[in-house]
């Protein structure tokens, strides 16, 4: 009897295995079907569009169209490249290109350089901000734009070429024949020494290579009396996962779990990355400053460093990007650039701040709602959280730039001033720019006021524009006939008069000027040097550094806030 019901059983199992075999059959047929089907009527489209749309579209563009569009329901960070991006893929990778090392800006009819690198071919030959580019070997330069002037100057290294340039202030022509190099785009812009023992690094790509860039600058530390570092990741975008796994090698024991990543349906995409080195700053005090820009490999390092109690991290909630990206050849020099897993800190938590699979019917996406976030451990038991950045064990507010100024910089306001402004000052400014001490005096503001006099900002205010709405409503509602004097009093309190707006935001516009005037004669790393000296997080972080009791309460037992 028994015999039978176990035949019975494993009976019943065997249907049941067979069934659940024959419906992932099935819906894998379907699947195959499905996708069968779409190929289908991609490939009768562009028949059609090919052979009865009114006008000749070549068929490449349609492709290259087709393949973007299937990214676009996706996430950002899902896109087609065609073999025209995969140049400047590469060098956001690679932190790599072959060229004459400097950057350029649009102006008019013209391309002007605005920041040789230092040291670069460009630098070394004279190049200078405000240098306006004439010709390229030998072929008219004007009505050119940034990009076509940009694809000139990059080459193979070791190939030269003549540019002639009208020289900054004077316009006067000159020849100048350049050899291009590889131009390798640091990964630490600036280091240095920014109190008593306390080191600083700029940490700014997570290119190829950068962990030995930061390994050079925490060894000239050492060797100028480091006994406390703070690295900055402030609008470090991230890059490449496995720069963040080295630069952690460096401060984390050897074996030491740091990042994994997970997919739901490749399980190739399953990984644990592990520290394989020795590290040689196994306890130096550490802070790390993050912003709502520090995103990717960036939060990578400041989230393991928090999760293994490592490092104080101060400064913002870090932007959420916890997804990971893998290229696949397409054929014909094109890649698609697709998200193929998450990332886990090591607590087990995942800070990917929105959730691209749910799309609203408008398009917008969810950010994960405060149900859904949840509680994790670091090392010392400390509560960390998930669904939203790596925040902060000491959070600050930010101190943001006014929507005016950032305009008025966007615009090249700043810019085309700079290049009046150092004409007209060259004697006064020309070797006398130091970053700690350079300042933009009053009497040069106003020289700015002055110029902006007859340039056409293009904002308005948020007060400005809720008024609009108000004006609407009440001439809607036909109150505006009895509120004349009113609102005529409102409106000139509301103006947009750029001198006004200029003098509202006179300290962060002096600051914007003041830094880009340090960076044309002292290049990045001056102007960061000379941004640092008033920074309050930097302050912060040396504060804490200065205490090494407060130190050692945070990493041992506060937890970080959920949001």
């Amino acid at each position: 009897m028994a015999m039978k019901l176990r035949n019975r059983v494993k009976s019943v199992v065997a249907v049941v295995a067979l069934a659940g075999c024959i419906l992932l059959v099935a819906a894998a047929k379907d699947s195959t079907f499905r996708l069968g089907q779409s190929v289908e009527v991609l490939v009768n489209m562009m028949r059609n569009i090919n052979l009865f749309y009114v006008d000749d579209i070549e068929s490449d563009k349609i492709m290259k169209a087709a393949a973007e569009g299937m990214t676009k329901i996706l996430d950002p960070y899902s896109v087609y490249l065609s073999p025209e991006s995969m140049e400047e893929f590469d060098v956001m990778t690679t932190g790599k290109y072959g060229g004459l090392g400097s950057m350029i800006r649009q102006r008019g009819e013209w391309v002007e350089f605005s920041l040789p690198y230092e040291g670069s071919p460009a630098d070394r030959a004279g190049i200078r901000p405000g240098d306006k580019i004439l010709k390229i070997d030998g072929k008219d330069a004007k009505g050119m734009t940034s990009d076509q002037v940009s694809s000139k100057l990059k080459g193979d290294p070791g190939t030269t070429l003549t540019l002639e340039v009208g020289k900054f202030p004077t316009g006067e022509p000159q020849k100048v024949k350049i050899t291009r190099e590889i131009i390798s785009i640091p990964g630490v812009r600036y280091h240095g020494m920014v109190a008593e023992g306390v080191g600083y690094i700029d940490h700014n790509e997570f290119t190829v290579g950068c962990s030995n860039d930061l390994l050079r600058a925490y060894e000239e530390l050492v060797a100028e009396g480091m006994t406390s570092l703070i690295i900055d990741y402030r609008s470090n975008g991230g890059g490449v996962l496995q720069e963040a796994v080295k630069t952690l090698a460096l401060f984390l024991p050897a074996g030491s779990e740091v990042v994994s990543t997970r997919s739901s349906k490749s399980h190739a995409e399953n990984k644990t990355y592990k520290t394989e080195s020795k590290p040689i700053a196994a306890d130096i005090p550490l802070v790390v400053l993050t912003s709502g820009s520090s995103a990717s490999a960036a939060e990578i390092v400041a989230g393991a460093l928090q999760d293994h109690d490592r490092a104080v991290v101060v400064g913002q909630r870090t932007y959420g990007k916890g997804l990971v990206q893998s290229t696949f050849q397409l054929g014909y020099g094109a890649y698609a650039k697709l998200t193929t897993s998450k990332y886990y800190l090591p607590s087990g938590r995942c800070i990917q701040a929105i959730d691209y699979a749910a799309h609203n019917d408008d398009g917008s996406y969810n950010t994960i709602p405060d149900s859904l976030i949840s509680e994790f451990k670091t090392r010392n038991g400390r509560r960390v959280y998930d669904g939203g950045g790596v925040m902060p064990d000491r959070k600050l507010e930010p101190e943001y730039v006014s929507s005016f100024a950032a305009v008025v910089y966007a615009q090249g306001f700043v810019d085309d001033f700079l290049n009046h402004f150092c004409a007209l000052h060259y004697d006064r400014l020309e070797g006398n720019v130091a970053p700690e001490t350079y300042h933009f005096t009053e009497a040069d503001y106003e020289e700015f006021i002055e110029w902006m006099s007859d340039k056409e900002v293009l904002w308005e205010s948020y007060a400005n524009t809720l008024w609009k709405e108000f004006k609407k409503a009440a001439e809607q509602q036909r109150w505006k006939e009895n509120m004349d004097e009113q609102i005529a009093l409102i409106e000139k309190n509301l103006n947009n008069n750029s001198e006004d707006n200029l003098r509202l935001y006179e300290r962060e516009m002096r600051e914007i000027i003041e830094n880009e005037i340090v960076r044309r004669y002292c290049y990045t790393a001056g102007g960061i040097v000379h941004y640092l000296k008033d920074d309050g997080e930097l302050k912060e972080a040396i504060s804490i550094l200065s205490n090494p009791e407060e130190y050692a309460r945070i990493l041992s037992e506060q937890d970080t806030a959920k949001q």
